[in-house]
């Protein structure tokens, strides 16, 4: 049995997962050290008690942010609906409604990805593996699809969930989630044994 975590550690973990949000929903420019430490109700002082910089949180928050929006796909796909394929429980989740306005909870390559070439080295290899980790669930979910498709569909994905976000969430938003959802069902979902 594990030691219940530290008043540290779960300070560190409360600071992560805001600035996890925080960079979602505004972008790494769009929020400093002050407003991170603020929103997680501490006071500015007590940050390099936890991280060496900004870059350092912004790497840990990336992380954090890339494993949530993973466990929420690896949940969808592993518990699929009777008669619906994986693939098709990964398209219609990423490309929903739901995710159209979850910018601070969603998918951190959607939210952040323009931005990511320019942080600093520490966040880059994190973004890097982000995206990895986002064409390896795609393909997961792909019966024998290759790994150059998989990257193809997740452009796709993350692709249409910019423009659509660029829109609004309003009707032409949703309606250009729909098109790309009912484009690449219609290309790549693969009948379970109960559609079949």
């Amino acid at each position: 049995m594990e030691p219940a975590p530290t008043r540290k550690e779960l300070t560190h973990q409360r600071i992560v997962e805001t600035a996890a949000r925080a960079i979602r929903r505004g972008g790494f420019q769009g929020v400093g050290v002050a407003d991170i430490m603020k929103e997680a109700g501490l006071t500015h002082g007590g940050f390099y008690a936890h991280f060496e910089s900004r870059d350092a949180l912004l790497a840990e928050a990336l992380a954090h942010a890339g494993r949530e929006s993973a466990g929420r796909v690896a949940q969808r796909t592993g518990h699929a609906a009777p008669g619906r394929s994986a693939f098709r429980a990964l398209v219609e989740g990423y490309l929903s409604e739901e995710h159209l306005i979850s910018t601070e909870t969603g998918c951190p390559v959607a939210a952040l990805g323009s931005e990511m070439p320019r942080q600093a080295p520490a966040v880059r290899e994190v973004a890097a593996e982000r995206v990895r980790s986002l064409i390896a669930g795609v393909r997961k979910t792909l019966p024998g699809g290759s790994a150059q498709t998989a990257a193809v569909v997740a452009s796709q994905l993350v692709g249409a969930l910019q423009l659509a976000r660029a829109l609004g969430d309003n009707a032409e938003g949703k309606a250009l989630l729909k098109g790309v959802r009912r484009h690449l069902l219609e290309q790549f979902d693969t009948p379970t044994a109960d559609q079949a």
